[in-house]
């Protein structure tokens, strides 16, 4: 009990700075509506968490709101949407993720490669990028037994270029797609790392794009066990018989998309009722956007600095192979 009690009281602080910062983000918002609650939320979080906000005490309760009450926001969502939303990919939605992850894969081997990078490495790469950033890493890494240095100097890239591509993205929807809800909402779910930059990214553009996207990401996030096998065959293939990689990892998909389709089976059979689905999304936007103030506190600009110019190349290299490949594919696909 006194453990769960020092915990709460780890968290604390840093929580109650990302609940201040994301209501002072959604008053901002209310009088600067072209930009949004959320994104003032995100660049306050920034502003603050390389400043004052810049100290080990708050860092606990920041990566909670970024991770915990994210996860628990979109499950929440989950209980908001109808199955048939989700069919609406289709097709055509499944064969655009597949093909984008198949060649952000593909790029982040060739690249790595041509620049000198470790197999590890650029295995490393190929996952965060092509699927979830962090999780991606952390299940592929003991499947190729990479090092503890090769998983932290990946994710730290692989989460510094989809903070900048977080950014970009909905500027780039709106000059190629007018920022239509369908291909928006793929192009932001279909590039992001992680599932907050792409509740980020997406509601800087509407609630619609952000819903949307999201489901698009959690798409990609299934694939994970296929992508973890494929690089673990890749990585056995490369070493010797008497060499071959004999580590295993428990690949799981993470528990929030399970609740994730848990609760939109209980919306669509008509379980969750209209007037609980007004109060589950009310609660989901707040954890929302008390979630993004935490992201936005644990952008550090000094980690961009620390990264030398080649690793740099690499995960931009990626990036942009993303972008167009994606740009591409959604103009023929959608």
């Amino acid at each position: 009990m006194e453990l769960k009690s020092n915990k709460f009281l780890d968290i604390l602080p840093g929580l109650i700075v990302c609940i201040i910062i994301a209501y002072i983000g959604k008053y901002l918002g209310k009088l600067v509506p072209s930009i949004g609650g959320a994104t003032l939320a995100i660049f306050i979080g920034m502003l603050f968490g390389n400043t004052l906000g810049n100290k080990s005490l708050y860092a606990k309760g920041s990566k909670f709101a970024e991770s915990d009450l994210l996860s628990y926001s979109i499950v929440l969502l989950g209980g908001t949407l109808s199955a048939k939303t989700i069919l609406e990919l289709g097709v055509s939605g499944v064969s655009f993720i597949v093909i984008q992850m198949t060649i952000t894969i593909i790029a982040a081997l060739v690249i790595g490669k041509k620049l000198g990078f470790s197999d590890n490495f650029r295995y490393l790469m190929a996952s965060g990028n092509a699927v979830c950033g962090s999780s991606a890493i952390a299940s592929t890494a003991p499947v190729i037994d990479a090092s503890d240095n090769d998983k932290v100097i990946t994710i730290t890239i692989v989460n510094l270029t989809g903070t900048l591509l977080m950014i970009l993205l909905p500027f780039i929807a709106k000059i190629f797609f007018n920022s239509e809800t369908l291909r928006t909402s793929a192009l932001i779910g279909g590039i992001l790392q992680s599932v907050g930059q792409v509740v980020a990214s997406g509601i800087m553009v509407n609630e619609p794009v952000k819903d949307l996207s999201t489901i698009f990401k959690i798409v990609r996030i299934i694939f994970l066990v296929f992508v973890v096998i494929a690089l673990g065959n890749l990585k056995s293939k490369s070493l010797p018989h008497s060499k071959e990689c004999t580590s295993k990892s428990n690949i799981k998909i993470p528990w929030y998309v399970i609740g994730f389709f848990i609760m939109c089976t209980l919306f669509t059979l008509g379980i969750i009722s209209p007037s609980i689905c007004k109060i589950l999304k009310t609660i989901s936007n707040n954890f929302e956007i008390i979630a993004l103030a935490g992201i936005g506190m644990r952008v550090k600009f000094k980690e961009l600095i620390k990264q030398g110019i080649k690793s740099s190349i690499y995960g931009l290299s990626i990036a942009a192979v993303q972008v167009i490949s994606a740009l591409t594919l959604i103009s023929i696909l959608l």
